[in-house]
This record gives structure tokens, C-alpha cells and sequence, in this order.
């Protein structure tokens, strides 16, 4: 998989892709990651790649020649010169088709679809992700109109520039692809993992103490040693028993989601016995929480 950032600041990402698994992932080969300077495709002497908004307005936005020249450079022609038949506007339509395409070209902008797992993993089956920086106000919005096949965004926050979105997008669907990761099923075992239906990692005849995520936070994790600040790790962890450790395991997933992120729970796929789980702790929230307003 090859990925490709288009960026006013190319420097930015010196030593990003230096580290951890990133790093070794392009040692082996199984990802390429390059820069390229939105200034190299400037004409003027002061390479500008900025002007000022029609209409009036603060900031700055980048100009759409030195994007439209820097995509050419890599090959990228405009959407209906690639056949696109993705809508122009409609950003959730547009996101993914569901069906395996050989490139897909993102503007990371604050009005972009929120980037997640789901998205991630879409990600991962592309051959070549092209991912365009914004930059002061943003984009001239003709670049996302011809070019880009959705916008993205990493969270509802605004960022300085899409450079750490870049980054962020990178690392979360580079770990998902083959060979990447130590152990396979470390991507499928975490927060945001697949449910139990769509591991593809047991191992026939082993018990599995863990349950899929399937949309859910994940568990808390512990090690050596066995008491740490007066905290002892919970007992079941130890007793060597698979089944009582996965059960565990899900009931502090469900628990950790509930207190964290109760909007994933609409989402994530629930069983019966989860149901309850939730509803048990609802009721154990409710009385703590009464307790505490009576001893205030």
C-alpha cells in the first residue's frame, strides 16, 4: 500500500515514520509513505499557494493550481477523468462505495466525514490513498469538487493544518494490514474491533479468553506485578480459567463503553446477555449516584 501527503510543510513528518511499527513496516516493505511540497508546483517567485477568500472573511486559503499541478505530478487526474462516479457533495455517499478501488484521494478538512475504525479498515483494502493537507482557512473548495473523493476528519475539533490528521489516518489503517502488526490478532482484539463472528484468528482447539469488540471499547489489561499502589490485578485473571476471563473481559468492556463512550453502544453489536449487562449496571450507576446526592 503506498500512501502519498501533499503538504505545504513536507518537514513536518520528519521522524513520524521513523518509529515503532511504522518504521519497520516500511523497512519491510509492506507500506510506502512519501511527501511531496505543495511549493514545488508553484510559478512565482515567492511560491505563494495562498490568496485571500472571495467574499471577504479571516485567513487565508490555498489556491487550486499548485494542488490540481502537485496531483498531476502524481499521476491523479481529476474525478471525471478517473471515472468517478461518487456524487459530488453528498460527503456520506461519497465516502466509500463499498466496492475495492486501486486509489482514493481524501482532503483532510475540519468538514470532513469523522475518520474511524469502520473507515480504517475500508482504507486498508485501497492500494494507493493520496491525502491533501488543508491549510489556514482551508481549501479552495474546487480541489475537493474535481478531485477529492471525500473529505475527512480525525475529530470535532479544528487542527493548525492537516499534517497530524495525515499522520493519524496512516498509522491506524498501516496497522491493519497483513504482516504489519507481530501478532495478527492484536488489530482484531482492541477497542473498535470486529465482533466475535468475524475473527479470523482462533486457533482450533485453543479457548479464547477474549471477546470481539464488535464496535465496543476495550478491556483494562494488566501485568507484573501482581499489586501495584495498593491495587491488587482482579483475582479471575489469575485462576487460569479461559471462560471465566472472558467473561470478565466483556462485562468490562460493556461496563468501560457505558462509562466512556455510551454513544458506541447504539452501534455495537449486543446480545442478549449484554443487554442485561448494561441494563444491571444502569441500575448500579443510578443507586451510586443517589447515594452520593443523599451524603452531599
Amino acid at each position: 500500500m503506498r500512501f502519498d501527503i501533499v503538504t505545504i510543510f513536507p518537514r513536518f513528518f520528519d521522524g513520524i515514520f521513523e518509529h515503532g511499527i511504522l518504521r519497520r513496516a516500511i523497512a519491510e516493505e509492506r507500506v510506502a509513505v512519501a511527501t511531496h511540497d505543495l511549493r514545488e508546483f508553484t510559478h512565482d517567485r515567492h511560491r505563494t499557494v495562498d490568496d485571500r477568500p472571495f467574499g471577504g472573511g479571516e485567513g487565508m486559503v490555498l489556491k487550486p493550481e499548485p494542488i490540481a499541478e502537485a496531483l498531476a505530478a502524481l499521476g491523479i487526474g481529476t474525478k471525471a477523468e478517473r471515472g468517478s462516479s461518487l456524487p459530488t457533495h453528498d460527503a456520506e455517499e461519497r465516502a466509500m462505495d463499498g466496492a475495492p478501488a486501486s486509489t482514493r484521494v481524501i482532503l483532510l478538512s475540519a468538514q470532513g466525514r469523522r475518520f474511524d475504525q469502520s473507515l480504517a479498515r475500508e482504507l486498508a483494502r485501497i492500494d494507493r490513498v493520496v491525502l491533501v493537507c488543508g491549510r489556514y482557512e482551508g481549501v479552495d473548495e474546487r480541489v475537493n469538487q474535481l478531485y477529492c473523493d471525500f473529505e475527512l476528519s480525525i475529530g470535532d475539533y479544528v487542527l493548525s493544518g492537516g499534517e497530524l490528521a495525515a499522520a493519524v489516518v496512516i498509522d491506524t489503517v498501516m496497522r491493519l494490514l497483513p504482516g504489519v502488526l507481530g501478532n495478527e490478532a492484536s488489530s482484531e482484539f482492541e477497542s473498535f474491533g470486529t465482533a466475535d463472528a468475524d475473527i479470523t484468528t482462533d486457533q482450533e482447539g485453543v479457548p479464547r479468553s477474549q471477546h470481539g469488540a464488535g464496535g465496543l471499547l476495550d478491556y483494562p489489561h494488566y501485568t507484573r506485578p501482581a499489586e501495584f499502589g495498593g491495587l491488587r490485578v482482579p483475582d479471575v485473571l489469575m485462576n487460569g480459567d479461559h471462560q471465566q476471563i472472558r467473561l470478565w473481559r466483556r462485562e468490562q468492556q460493556l461496563r468501560k463503553t457505558l462509562t466512556n463512550r455510551p454513544d458506541l453502544l447504539a452501534e455495537a453489536e449486543l446480545d442478549k446477555n449484554d443487554r442485561k449487562l448494561i441494563e444491571a449496571f444502569e441500575i448500579e450507576t443510578t443507586r451510586i449516584e443517589a447515594a452520593d446526592a443523599e451524603g452531599r
